[in-house]
């Protein structure tokens, strides 16, 4: 059986990774449709990595005035991966969807947590589950997969998704929201907060987790430009001047980082799901998932003890 396919766009932003953009690696492996969007001197170094077909060139090139315009004119901060971000959206728009994924270029690959374990997960089967239930919403903004280190292997449980929340590096948009991404500094919590202050909901999933590099530990991307020096204050405090009162400058992880108050709770309690289609699903819709020996040895105890029941089933 062919495994299912997100029908949504999937756009990875990136810049000085073409020979090490974990995302391109493993959505190639996997046969999963994406484009990469670089700057025009970057083109050829990447699609010697990703392919001609897979890239898509941002009209401007360096610090030129053509992106300047398009900041300007967005009302946005000219730098980081801001612009790219909001041209990604328009083309989206361009292209007569109702959605688009943005993701992150350092993931690693995709879990599914069944049954207390983190199992590696093909990302098509993940991807289309996590739109069809979107889709069964008229206000959600946007959603996404939670990072694996938040959601450990064990007994404890965890909800399927936390509601209205921030959502980092695996998103996906509704394309008719009329906010943007407009700081160059933790624009991902930005736009988080500005569709819950605006009624909007978020969805961040549990059941799929992205397995990611560390911030800073790949070259390129951000890491020179944003992270370096005095940079993880500079953002906190850019954090804290867009939302006062909600945002305040801390330090966690041994350095400066901006701390979102109890706002994610509040808008918690204030936003509920809104039901819209009716997918009219009468039985749980395992999307061609099925658990797979892949190493030749399994080493945990747990995941033998499920390899030999779903073997028993299929008896």
């Amino acid at each position: 059986m062919n495994p299912k396919l997100p029908r949504y766009p999937i756009y990875i932003p990136s810049k000085g990774r073409a020979k090490t953009s974990l995302t391109v690696k493993f959505l190639r492996q996997e046969g999963i449709p994406f484009r990469v969007v670089v700057e025009p001197q970057e083109q050829a170094e990447y699609a010697a990595v990703a392919g001609k077909e897979r890239i898509l060139i941002l009209p401007w090139q360096g610090g030129d005035e053509n992106r300047k315009a398009f900041c300007a004119e967005r009302q946005i901060e000219d730098g980081g991966l801001i612009a790219a971000r909001n041209w990604i959206k328009e083309h989206s728009i361009g292209e007569g969807y109702l959605r688009h994924w943005q993701l992150d270029d350092n993931i690693h690959y995709i879990y599914r947590r069944w049954k207390g374990k983190r199992i590696y997960c093909d990302t098509g089967p993940a991807f289309a589950a996590i739109e069809d239930f979107i889709d069964r919403y008229e206000n959600v903004a946007i959603a996404g997969l939670n990072y694996d280190f938040f959601v450990p292997e064990g007994k404890q449980a965890y909800p399927p998704f936390y509601l209205n929340c921030r959502v980092y590096s695996c998103s996906l948009i509704l394309n008719q929201l009329p906010y943007r991404w407009r700081s160059r500094y933790n624009d991902d919590t930005d736009i988080c907060l500005q569709v819950l202050a605006g009624g909007w909901c978020t969805v961040l999933f549990n059941v799929f987790l992205t397995h990611k590099a560390w911030t800073m530990h790949v070259p390129g991307g951000n890491t020179a430009d944003l992270y370096q020096g005095d940079g993880r204050l500079k953002m906190a405090r850019s954090m804290e001047r867009l939302w006062p009162g909600v945002v305040k400058v801390g330090r966690r992880f041994k350095r400066p980082q901006h701390i979102v108050f109890d706002a994610w709770k509040r808008f918690d309690t204030q936003l509920i799901l809104k039901q819209g289609i009716n997918l009219g699903m009468k039985q749980p819709d395992e999307y061609g998932l099925e658990l797979t020996q892949i190493a030749p040895t399994i080493r945990s105890k747990r995941l033998k003890e499920l390899l030999q029941e779903r073997n028993l089933r299929s008896e």
